[in-house]
């Protein structure tokens, strides 16, 4: 018999890092250019600062996508809340400064926005990025009905998320079909696996709904993509093109 599928409250389609790459990944500004093109549900990653500030970067140094460099875990959030975070991306956003987790949330609670929120920990602090994330995440939306989903590649830091707020929807990242990655989801309690969409199929989705948990998939910016997923039965997708998709539920492609 089929596990019973976990209760969902997050919406079909979920903007990547913000908003795709209109916008510099993973700022404020993302998520407000994201929310002018209609969508409600998003996708960012956290990190810690050196004094343990949840705040947002995807990579674990800081040259890509702001203007400084080295380490991000090697600074305080004081230095790293200077710095400039959207002129790599274009002139239009230059001086957007990185975004801490406590700013984001407050933007997302008081538009009634959804957050799968990536934990994203510097190598070798996985599981404390876990606890600090969590513990951030309950005391950010504390009496809320929909706190976000928290999402890793890492098993260590899913594991700290579990041990500080059991509560909390929890999802495993898949990017590789490695050995025993579902075992892995649902020993951590896992509602969901969020796969890279290329490992993603109908026998995938079904022989994960057979686990119990439900199927999401990253990152689809093809409009014949998408609709092959959403024919395989999956329950989310997180894209880039928020341009391009009508995140009302059909998944149509906007007018030219």
């Amino acid at each position: 018999m089929a596990a019973p599928l976990p209760e969902w409250p997050y919406p079909f389609w979920i903007a990547h890092r913000g908003a795709g790459k209109l916008a510099p990944e993973n700022t404020l500004a993302a998520f407000r250019v994201g929310a002018s093109h209609g969508w409600r549900a998003f996708e960012c990653d956290v990190k810690l600062s050196a004094d343990g500030v949840p705040f947002l970067l995807h990579d674990d140094t800081l040259d890509r996508t702001t203007s400084g460099t080295g380490r991000a875990a090697d600074l305080p959030w004081t230095a790293l809340s200077c710095l400039d975070a959207g002129g790599w991306h274009s002139r239009a956003f230059a001086g957007e400064p990185p975004a801490s987790l406590a700013a984001v949330a407050a933007w997302l609670r008081r538009n009634g926005h959804g957050l799968d929120l990536e934990i994203k920990p510097t190598p070798g602090d996985e599981r404390r990025t876990g606890e600090v994330v969590a513990a951030e995440v309950l005391r950010l939306w504390a009496g809320d009905a929909r706190p976000p989903l928290l999402s890793s590649f890492r098993p260590e830091a899913l594991e700290g998320a579990r041990r500080t707020a059991p509560l909390l929807r929890r999802a495993l990242l898949v990017d590789t079909d490695w050995p025993g990655w579902l075992d892995v989801a649902l020993a951590l309690g896992c509602v969901a696996a969020i796969t890279h969409h290329r490992l993603m199929d109908a026998a995938l989705v079904a022989r994960l709904h057979q686990a119990g948990l439900r199927a999401l998939v990253y990152t689809v910016n093809d409009p014949a993509r998408a609709t092959e997923l959403q024919a395989a039965g999956v329950d989310g997708i997180i894209t880039d093109a928020v341009d391009v998709f009508v995140p009302d539920g059909t998944g149509g492609r906007r007018p030219a």
